[in-house]
């Protein structure tokens, strides 16, 4: 353990991507690169790189998850770097091994990564052990494995006696992770490396950490948060966590959710519109009608819905006041005065969080409110925070990543962090920094040399 700490103060909290003094309360403490020196280090990396893949070729179709890993893998130039990561789920068209990510990753960072057709077998142990320092090898896809997934996954609490954690923990000195994506659950090479060496948050995952901490616990105000797309349930638990933490000024309701919020403030907004909400929600409906009431009736001074919509007619699009409701048609998009509006509600803010898009935006006649708010967000002088999932596909697609604070590369992740759910994985670290740091500490490491 001597030879893995950093030679600076230790710190209470990551560094976060995101300039000036916002540094936000209550952010689960881990150890963070910055933390440690792990130069010659066998190290555990745990990488969240599950990518849309053609189905035809198998080629990739968006490598932005293995370019995530990019920043951490550069701190870990000088380690013995054993790569873990999953590719889909059995039964699924594009469940592969990782040969073909091990190939685009060799490519990105310019150095050539051995591909290991294991998990932690005796091919992948010996592979390991043969390494040096700035050497990687690429495991092969842990979701192979029956302990990881599937219906012979092991228990939570038999995760550090599974022979994944077992075999891997006695050839390794730390693990480090970025599987940001898959942070809101549980398995061997997810959850399971917490008492057994130190865990780490890399570059991405200290990023996501900071960035969505500020959004849930202490942005600077005013606070506006943008919530749209079609999983409206989402949405609203999202919104009530804020409320209930008394952190938010405005919660702007667009998309599928705004038409639900219309509809529960008391807008007809037509049965097309209804029953295509309904078929959305299935069974989850009549919970999801309940939080729609709940922050009608309890919470209307802090909703900002939308004051006109644009529907569907023919295949072109049609302005609509809301007091020209119902519609036989599909609502597809917010309207001009809604946009307006928001404008300048988003001029005064110091910090915005955005989660799903504002419409229909596939039909390029409905695509305009979406792109309005990507640019209204870009230009913001504020604190601007992409909570993830088509938002983010979307911001990256534009090429406007670089014009936001933050852009999360979590979908289920990012909403389970935002609603107040538990996340496992940071949950993992928070526990293995309580137990490791101080026995880092104890030995005096923690001091400037």
């Amino acid at each position: 353990m001597k030879g893995i700490v950093g030679t600076r103060k230790a710190c209470s909290t990551p560094t976060m991507a995101i300039e000036g003094p916002l540094v936000p309360r209550n952010v689960t403490t881990v150890l963070s690169l910055d933390d440690v020196r792990l130069a010659g280090r066998t190290v555990l990396y745990r990488v969240d790189v599950n990518s849309p893949l053609d189905p035809a070729t198998g080629a990739f179709l968006d490598d932005s998850r293995l370019r995530s890993t990019l920043d951490t893998l550069s701190d870990l130039s000088d380690s013995k770097v054993v790569i873990m990561g999953h590719q889909s789920r059995p039964g699924k068209n594009d469940f592969t091994d990782m040969a073909g990510h091990c190939d685009r990753l060799s490519r990105l960072i310019g150095q050539k990564i051995r591909f290991v057709e294991d998990i932690c077998g005796d091919a992948a142990i010996e592979a390991i052990e043969e390494m040096q320092p700035g050497d990687k090898v690429f495991i092969n896809n842990v979701r192979m494995h029956p302990e990881e997934y599937g219906e012979n996954k092991v228990k939570v609490e038999d995760e550090p006696t599974s022979e994944i954690v077992t075999r891997l923990s006695l050839v390794a000195d730390a693990y480090v992770t970025d599987a940001f994506g898959a942070a809101h659950r549980n398995s061997p090479t997810l959850t399971g490396f917490t008492e057994e060496v130190p865990c780490i948050a890399g570059r991405l995952m200290n990023k996501e950490i900071r960035s969505l901490s500020l959004a849930v616990n202490d942005p600077p105000r005013p606070y506006v948060a943008i919530l749209g797309g079609a999983k409206c349930d989402d949405s609203l638990r999202v919104a009530l966590n804020l409320i209930g933490r008394e952190i938010v000024d405005s919660i702007v309701m667009v998309g599928v959710v705004g038409n639900l919020m219309l509809w529960a403030d008391g807008h007809d907004i037509g049965s097309t519109n209804k029953e295509s909400i309904k078929a959305m929600m299935g069974d989850d409906f009549q919970s999801t009608w309940k939080m729609a009431k709940e922050l009608i009736e309890g919470h209307s001074e802090l909703l900002f819905l939308p004051r006109d919509v644009a529907i569907e007619i023919d295949e072109k699009r049609f302005q609509m006041e809301l007091v020209d409701l119902p519609t036989d048609h599909p609502i597809y998009d917010i309207g001009i005065e809604t946009l307006q509006d928001l404008r300048i509600l988003l001029n005064s803010a110091n910090c915005i969080l955005w989660n799903g898009p504002a419409s229909y935006f596939e039909k390029p006649e409905f695509a305009f409110g979406t792109i309005e708010i990507l640019n209204m967000c870009a230009e913001a002088t504020g604190v601007t925070i992409v909570g993830g999932g088509h938002t983010s596909a979307l911001v990256n697609q534009r090429g406007f990543a670089g014009e936001f604070s933050h852009n999360s590369t979590g979908g289920g992740s990012a909403l389970g962090m935002l609603s107040g759910d538990p996340m496992p994985v940071i949950d993992s670290l928070s526990k293995s920094n309580d137990k490791f740091r101080p026995l880092l500490e104890a030995l005096g490491l923690d001091e400037e040399e």
